[in-house]
């Protein structure tokens, strides 16, 4: 996994010992701090909001990848700038004009991330790839725990990077969502290797590892 960034969810924290849970992953050998940002409305449950971003930018020591899961994203890009996001990523099904909302991101000056539920097609992402720095692949359906991987990830990745190379874009791929370690090891090394071999290139993956 050495070509492999790691992206702990913070929702996986202890909250009663939040700054504690921060500081084990500042000294971890993980890479960034996944922070998911839920609505009640576009996924069905609510996570926490910006107080609490605000108190984990103030210990992270490392990149914060923020990961929207609401509606009207456009509204609140600037606040999450404010609290300290590095990358915003927002959903392609909550975003009516996704080319406006990556310039606004990138203005703040975030790197942008589309997210794509399980069942939103990766060729809805042909005109607006080379501007987005990050797509996070849901391989279960977004808003609450205890889903099992769905497989048909697997199809999407490749169909993703494949769409990736033949526009010249440089961007990364995230997967988030059940990611045990039998899936971990599948993407890692059966999925790049392939991938390698057929197109060669360095293939950077950040993977979302919950209860790590």
């Amino acid at each position: 996994m050495s070509h492999t960034l790691i992206a702990p969810s913070v929702l996986a924290a202890d909250f009663a010992n939040l700054q504690r849970d921060i500081e084990m992953i500042n000294n971890s050998d993980a890479d960034w701090f996944h922070i998911d940002i839920m609505d009640g409305v576009f996924v069905p449950n609510i996570s926490f909001g910006m107080p609490v971003l605000r108190d984990i930018a103030k210990h992270a020591t490392k990149t914060i990848d923020v990961h929207l899961m609401i509606v009207d994203p456009d509204r609140y890009i600037s606040t999450f700038k404010n609290l300290g996001a590095d990358i915003l990523t927002v959903h392609y099904e909550a975003c009516t004009h996704l080319h406006r909302t990556l310039q606004a991101i990138k203005a703040q000056g975030m790197k942008a991330g589309v997210a794509l539920n399980p069942h939103t097609n990766i060729k809805l992402l042909e005109d607006t790839i080379n501007d987005i720095d990050l797509v996070c692949l849901m391989s279960v359906n977004p808003g609450f725990g205890g889903q099992s991987f769905i497989k048909n990830t697997y199809t999407k990745v490749k169909q993703l990077k494949d769409l990736i190379t033949r526009k010249g874009a440089s961007t990364k791929i995230e997967i988030d969502g059940d990611l045990k370690l039998i899936y971990v090891g599948d993407l890692v090394h059966n999925i790049i290797e392939l991938i390698r071999k057929k197109l060669g290139g360095e293939i950077k993956w950040f993977i979302r590892r919950e209860n790590a």
